[in-house]
């Protein structure tokens, strides 16, 4: 099969578009033909820095495809059908083997490019948003990074909740698009303060609860948080040193929680979770935004364009 690999870590050019061997289909796996593989900003992060756990290296946690060939341990799935996928790494590739419990259904007539798109983004929204962030109707939320998958994902699903919503993007246009998502008030962090944006659009108070998948961001968002307030930190796409400090969190009664989807991904209560955000996105009753396609052969090019921070939204590679 033909795969983005590299051989050291590095930035995008370290990148080749060649051959390898095809996946091995373990008892408890499948194997899918790739239709689309959603990049995820962890991609980026381990092609930088992450280990190699094979040589040459396929990078990539999400691609959805085709059922090609079925572990013989594997029920409830067969040859033939469409599944999104999860795994610590392989997605850059046109064949992918993976656990059959770290696949989902996608239902039938469904896009499968914006199948591809759900399982992390919408899976790590909804555990910083409920399962560790406790949100209730009524309170307020700030998103940072309104325009990244996650941000877009928290937003609807926030706002679907009875939230107030506030996002942060680097633009107004960015801001203006996410509007349509749900966000209910946006703050460009480029040429706003943040946090006295945010305290005048709570009357003072802060927010009740902030999903910050920036890292560099945390003081701000730890300043923005109303008495009781929750952060739930679930990334470092600032990329920057993280160092802060934390001690403000007590006289506020205040709390901060790092979450990591991956933790409890082959949990029951989060696969049906993200099976349920899959087949709301099917349905239309969520949506998935793509910001541009790039042919797997041009996978430097499409790091190239996430590592820009210019993408609103997904962007995938086709095989």
């Amino acid at each position: 099969m033909k795969a983005a690999v590299y051989t050291e870590n590095g930035p995008p050019e370290v990148f080749r578009y060649e051959d390898v061997p095809d996946p091995v289909c373990d008892p408890g796996g499948i194997v899918i033909r790739v239709e689309a593989v959603s990049i995820e900003g962890g991609d980026t992060l381990n092609r930088a820095g992450g280990a190699l756990a094979t040589r040459p290296h396929v990078v990539g946690y999400q691609a959805a495809g085709e059922i090609v060939e079925l572990g013989t341990e594997v029920k409830g799935l067969g040859v033939g059908d469409k599944v999104t996928t999860v795994h610590p790494f392989g997605s850059h590739a046109e064949l992918r083997a993976v656990p059959a419990r770290n696949a989902w259904r996608i239902p039938a007539g469904a896009d499968v490019r914006e199948a591809a798109a759900v399982p992390i983004p919408f899976g790590t929204a909804d555990e910083c948003l409920f399962e560790f962030g406790r949100l209730r109707a009524g309170e307020t939320v700030l998103v940072q990074a309104g325009a990244s998958g996650v941000g877009i994902a928290a937003i609807q699903l926030a706002k679907r909740a009875g939230a107030t919503v506030i996002a942060t993007a680097s633009s107004p246009a960015k801001l203006q698009r996410l509007a349509a998502f749900g966000m209910d008030h946006g703050i460009d962090y480029r040429e706003q303060d943040l946090v006295a944006e945010v305290k005048r659009l709570t009357g003072g108070r802060g927010v009740n609860l902030v999903v910050d998948p920036v890292g560099t961001t945390l003081q701000q968002s730890l300043a923005s948080l109303a008495y009781r307030g929750r952060v739930s930190l679930v990334g470092r796409a600032g990329r920057g040193e993280m160092k802060h400090d934390v001690s403000v969190l007590m006289a506020g009664n205040q709390s901060l929680t790092g979450v990591f989807l991956g933790a409890e991904i082959v949990t029951d209560r989060v696969h049906d979770m993200i099976q349920r955000h899959v087949d709301d996105v099917a349905k239309g009753a969520l949506r998935v935004a793509i910001d541009s396609t790039f042919p797997l052969r041009e996978a430097a090019a499409a790091h190239r364009h996430i590592e820009s921070r210019q993408a609103f939204g997904r962007v995938l590679l086709i095989p």
